[in-house]
């Protein structure tokens, strides 16, 4: 994915966060708001039944003002204008908050004109009404004559756990946030270390083109001498590393195209082709590394010419990759066995060896870039796990399929269908 798509996806992902928190911290206030003002309400209605009850006890009347203040969120004076029993007044608290099942905590005084303080102050459990603790001194409000204060201490937390539905879908939109948070911040360090990647196999491989220039060179100098060219042997030496050299330079640039390779995004320049032909090629280069060995590649190819469509460079690599696996993998005298076929109107070509083979549980993923299966006792293998990768991109780009069958200590069969 490219930078500035990465940028967007990122940034559309903060907004609608962004716009999703903001909504339901909006909704959850206002959830709050709305609970409040029901809770203040009722305790409204609680408390003018308290001072009703008070009124009639004393043979008084109330009036139609408005007796009840709230000073604050969780403290209310209630306008009485008459002397006020503390017995009383808390026998009819209780019973009003019992009655709107006000399951709070509270505590009440009385102001007292005579000294300008809230006096007699006592604080009432849910669960044991009446027990003593102690209290907190009560604020004087300036505009009443006879009243009395209720001080609700844990009224907030009541309203709140009147919301645990909403909290709860809160968290797990704060879980999602900080689980996307986590999300960009590893996609982010994933780019950066595959660009890292990128930009060493790309220094590396420009650091080869160097010397697999100059050795072109010498072998195209070596075929034009005379001598060389007279000792057959020499000059078959000679035109084995002018062989592996292009193909050595084909393989850095194809690691250059696979740093940056994206699905579906291998050029390919297609040909009229002669399969056979170009088989027998890429086993004449690599036959002098399996004799060394006392190993050998059989052949064996149709009559006729076999013509497809396809990019010779990429084959050509596709063939020398399958025969140097065969060769590498290997713990007794490599041989390898290739077939050539006719099958429903498409030609089949199967590389079959003698090699370590491969564990059912690797199959799947020895077409994955950079994967490299362990390779037990066989310690000389190099590579960088580039190879079947390569392969399968070239071959699903071309749209032919293969297939293999492997069992460990027999070898592995590999078979495309063109």
């Amino acid at each position: 994915m490219k930078n500035n798509q990465i940028r967007l996806v990122v940034l559309l992902g903060v907004i609608a966060i962004l716009g999703i928190v903001s909504v339901q911290v909006f909704w959850l206030r206002k959830a709050y708001d709305i609970k409040e003002r029901q809770f203040n309400e009722t305790i409204h209605t609680a408390l003018q039944n308290v001072a009703q009850n008070l009124a009639d006890a004393n043979g008084g009347n109330l009036g139609n003002e408005d007796i009840i203040n709230q000073l604050s969120s969780d403290y209310f004076v209630v306008n009485i204008n008459d002397n006020i029993d503390a017995n009383t007044l808390e026998y009819y608290l209780t019973n009003e908050f019992d009655k709107f099942q006000i399951e709070l905590d509270f505590e009440y005084a009385i102001y007292d004109c005579g000294n300008d303080e809230m006096v007699y102050g006592n604080y009432v459990k849910v669960e044991d009404r009446g027990s003593e603790e102690q209290t907190k001194e009560l604020p004087t409000y300036d505009e009443f004559t006879y009243y009395f204060g209720v001080y609700l201490p844990t009224k907030s937390n009541f309203v709140i756990n009147n919301l645990r539905l909403g909290l709860v879908f809160s968290l797990i939109l704060l879980l999602a946030v900080v689980f996307f948070g986590y999300a960009i911040y590893v996609i982010l360090q994933q780019k950066r270390l595959s660009e890292l990647q990128t930009d060493f196999i790309n220094n590396m491989t420009h650091e080869f083109k160097t010397p697999i220039s100059s050795i072109a060179l010498s072998s195209e100098a070596l075929l034009k001498n005379k001598l060389v060219h007279e000792d057959q042997r020499l000059n078959n030496y000679a035109r084995i590393i002018k062989e592996q050299a292009e193909r050595l330079n084909g393989q850095v640039e194809r690691v250059l195209q696979i740093a940056s390779l994206q699905s579906n995004d291998l050029e390919l320049n297609k040909e009229k082709l002669e399969l056979k032909s170009l088989i027998e090629s890429a086993i004449r280069s690599v036959q002098l590394n399996y004799e060394k060995l006392g190993g050998k590649v059989s052949f064996t190819g149709l009559d006729e010419d076999c013509m497809i469509d396809a990019d010779k460079v990429h084959l050509t690599n596709i063939i020398y990759n399958l025969l140097d696996n065969s060769l590498k993998y290997n713990e007794q005298t490599p041989e390898v066995k290739i077939d050539l076929s006719k099958l429903n109107g498409k030609y089949v070509l199967s590389l079959e060896d003698n090699g370590i083979g491969i564990e059912e549980k690797y199959k799947k993923q020895i077409f994955d870039k950079f994967y490299r299966i362990p390779t037990g006792n066989v310690h000389n293998v190099k590579g960088f796990g580039l190879g079947l990768y390569y392969v399968k991109q070239v071959i699903d780009n071309h749209r032919w399929k293969i297939g293999i069958e492997s069992e460990v200590g027999k070898g592995t069969r590999m078979e495309i269908e063109f």
